[in-house]
């Protein structure tokens, strides 16, 4: 079996991380459009041509199932996707509104979604989340958390002060959606923020029992070879891959 997993820069690799860890197939091919980062920013119709041009790399490879890591993507360009790919093609937001299920028995939960601009304005998240009985929802855009993240920096100065720019007038919440795959690189300095005791929920944490629910997947492989792919400064993709992976990558 041979995964594809595609992100608009590292941020995927919070995903690739827990497909590393349950061996659910023989090969991963990722690949991030670093040079188009962040998508959060653009509209609809760029998000879903970008999305296909992405679609057309896969094709070059014999891929079974194609996850879109990127929360913008999943937010928009899924029905496209599926429409021109010749393998299923998952998103990333009903996983991650799968993780927050199991983790908050509690329907009267204050939630706090973040991402980017798009996936935010999509509505997807809060839309899903009210078909499941959670009510009290606050959305926020965080979309500077991208191009931190994508510049390797996880902690400090930069990173405390965008976080405070957006939190510093909200009351912590119960749970945290990270509704973008670069947030969890960044997560433990936001629980901190809010003091620890906030539940924080992520897609990659829900993809593989997506997996294994909607494609029967339950063979583990021994080992999982992975590939890395970017559209600009691969090395730099392969740096950050080495330390987020560890000691997941084989």
């Amino acid at each position: 079996m041979k995964v594809a997993v595609f992100d608009s820069g590292i941020g995927g690799l919070t995903v690739v991380k827990s497909l590393l860890e349950h061996k659910l197939f023989e090969e991963i091919i990722y690949f991030g459009d670093t040079a188009r980062v962040p998508y959060g920013i653009k509209d609809k119709n760029t998000i879903i041509r970008y999305s296909l041009e992405a679609l057309e790399f896969f094709k070059n490879f014999e891929v079974d199932i194609l996850i879109t890591a990127c929360n913008s993507v999943s937010a928009y360009a899924i029905p496209e996707l599926k429409q021109n790919a010749p393998f299923p093609v998952v998103g990333v937001i009903e996983p991650g509104v799968l993780a927050l299920e199991r983790k908050i028995n509690d329907k009267e939960a204050n939630i706090l979604i973040i991402g980017t601009n798009a996936t935010i304005k999509s509505q997807k998240y809060q839309k899903l989340l009210n078909q499941k009985g959670f009510f009290n929802l606050v959305s926020k855009p965080t979309g500077l958390f991208v191009p931190i993240v994508e510049e390797g920096i996880f902690e400090g100065e930069v990173l405390e002060a965008a976080m405070r720019h957006y939190f510093k007038d909200i009351n912590k919440p119960d749970a945290i959606i990270l509704g973008c795959t670069h947030f969890p690189l960044i997560a433990k300095n936001i629980k901190n923020y809010f003091q620890n005791d906030t539940t924080l929920i992520h897609s990659g944490e829900a993809i593989v029992e997506h997996l294994e629910k909607d494609f029967s997947l339950k063979k583990r492989f021994s080992k999982t070879s992975l590939k890395l792919f970017a559209s600009e400064n691969p090395e730099k993709l392969k740096v950050i891959a080495k330390v987020w992976l560890k000691p997941s990558i084989v």
